[in-house]
């Protein structure tokens, strides 16, 4: 801790390092008992001609992301934890939300599963396209750097290394693509479903930000004064704004919110209104809020507006569309 105006945030954003293994051949094996469970369990069902249950390959594909985001090379991070913490988090909610609304179980379960890879390839591609195309899009291997966890390394050879790169703006749009792509599968309404997804994605919007503080990322600019956050991972000593706290709490406060309208306009949900009330929200605040952040990349020096905050526009004239759009339904 600093003075009663700062704070010293020297919080080692590593939980532990794991034991060394040879991760190819451990991961090649991962993905053969994800085929052979999920094939067995497609045969069970077919065979005694019941609705498949996807609890066991979704918890499998869970675990395979909890594999990709907590293992940074060896580093167990605070960082993949928050997600894996948002995420469960909506994961409970939104069940809740459809049990409110008599819908199947059977109908429920692959929702998470479209929901989690959607919002892993969308924020991934996200940050690459968006943030990057200068390094991901200019040769073949660092295109397939963009796609797959690892890095090819200078003297040969590949490492696996995480995910380092996520865009809020792609995952948005990912997981938009995704809950159609299931809404037409399993014939659910494609407002209700976004509807009650929505409801719960500013919990885990919190959560993620909370991730980025523990990794002393996504830094605001200096305050100029004693008052702030002194950010010692990142060999600082001065004080900037807690960007990605601010965040979190507005985050929360607009999930506080939303519960506190769906509790009293539940037959709301399916005309589009939460869908509208979440983005407007969340990238209005995204909006405002860039303006006390640190430059995230080189070419944004200079700029106007960066690239958060054009990204951001859309969104959130869409969801002050939405929004009124909903009153005629």
């Amino acid at each position: 801790m600093g003075t009663f105006l700062s704070v010293k945030w020297d919080f080692d954003p590593v939980i532990c390092n794991l034991p060394d293994f040879q991760l190819r051949p451990f991961l090649l094996l991962w993905i053969i008992g994800l085929i052979i469970m999920c094939y067995a369990i497609k045969n069970h069902c077919r065979k005694h001609s019941i609705e498949p249950s996807y609890f066991e390959p979704v918890s499998i594909y869970f675990i395979l992301g909890l594999f990709i985001y907590l293992f940074k090379g060896r580093e167990l991070r605070y960082y993949s934890i928050m997600w894996v913490i948002g995420l469960a988090a909506a994961y409970l909610i939104v069940k809740k939300l459809y049990k409110d609304r008599g819908i199947k179980d059977e109908v429920f379960d692959p929702l998470f599963l479209y929901c989690f890879l959607s919002i892993l390839i969308g924020a991934r591609l996200g940050h690459c396209i968006f943030y990057e195309p200068e390094y991901y899009l200019t040769s073949g291997k660092h295109f397939i750097e963009m796609l797959l966890p690892i890095q090819f390394q200078p003297q040969g050879g590949v490492k696996l290394i995480g995910y380092s790169g996520l865009a809020s703006h792609g995952g948005t749009i990912g997981i938009i693509i995704g809950m159609i792509l299931y809404c037409r599968k399993y014939k659910v309404k494609v407002l209700e479903c976004i509807d009650m997804v929505c409801v719960a994605t500013p919990l885990t919007a919190a959560c993620i930000r909370i991730g980025n503080l523990m990794n002393s990322e996504i830094v605001g600019k200096a305050t100029g004064t004693d008052w702030g956050f002194i950010f010692v991972q990142n060999g600082e000593d001065f004080a900037r704004h807690p960007a990605q706290l601010y965040e979190a709490i507005a985050y929360l406060i607009i999930f506080i919110i939303t519960l506190l309208i769906y509790r009293k306009h539940k037959e709301k949900i399916g005309s589009g209104f939460y869908f509208g009330f979440c983005i407007a929200t969340i990238f209005t605040f995204r909006f405002f809020i860039e303006f006390c952040k640190e430059v995230q990349v080189d070419f944004e020096q200079g700029m106007a507006l960066d690239m958060g905050q054009l990204l951001s526009i859309p969104f959130a004239i869409a969801g002050i569309w939405l929004m009124l759009h909903s009153r005629k339904k």
